[in-house]
């Protein structure tokens, strides 16, 4: 349970990683010039480039995250009653984690059984 958060949330903490990785293969491509002088600027080349890229990919992760939360629903926590933000019919609370929905049809499930509804095909009208 610990583990589990809301899907802004787990967009930010994928921004995140990328943003300390690419500065951190930033920070060791420049660490190659100290170390093997003229010719680890090949290896701090590689490094920048690789964690400027890391950056633009965090970059437009932000960006997404942003736009997914200007237009997310806005509900009431039950279990904390902390205004939180939703993205599509499932999700969980931002503080507290809390699966939440705004189908009726799953409102009392337990976690289990939301998890094992999402995976069956739903039948078609043919």
């Amino acid at each position: 349970m610990i583990f589990k958060s809301a899907k802004i949330n787990a967009f930010r903490t994928w921004g995140l990683l990328l943003t300390m990785l690419g500065m951190g293969l930033m920070i060791l491509g420049t660490a190659g010039i100290v170390f093997w002088g003229h010719a680890g600027k090949v290896f701090a080349a590689v490094g920048l480039v690789i964690g400027l890229i890391a950056m633009m990919a965090s970059l437009g992760i932000y960006f997404w995250a942003g736009m997914l939360s200007t237009s997310a629903v806005q509900v009431d926590c039950p279990e904390c009653g902390k205004l939180t933000k939703m993205l599509g019919k499932t999700d969980r609370c931002m503080f507290c984690h809390t699966i939440l929905t705004l189908d009726p049809n799953k409102a009392n499930m337990t976690s289990q059984q939301l998890k094992a509804s999402s995976t069956q095909v739903p039948p078609t009208d043919g």
